[in-house]
């Protein structure tokens, strides 16, 4: 659950609509890419470290 001020997620839902998915999709994948990208980080920075050490 989050908490978002009505007027922010009653436009949030026209610009869900108008882009052909909803607000719990769109959500989702945000969250998803957002964990993607960190997760890449995450084993560059790994990555550098073993390449330091080495």
């Amino acid at each position: 659950m989050i908490r978002v001020d009505k007027e922010t997620w009653d436009a949030y839902g026209v610009v869900c609509k108008a882009k052909g998915t909803d607000r719990a999709d769109d959500l989702r994948r945000h969250m998803h890419t957002q964990i993607k990208a960190y997760e890449a980080e995450q084993r560059r920075i790994a990555a550098e470290e073993r390449a330091a050490t080495s």
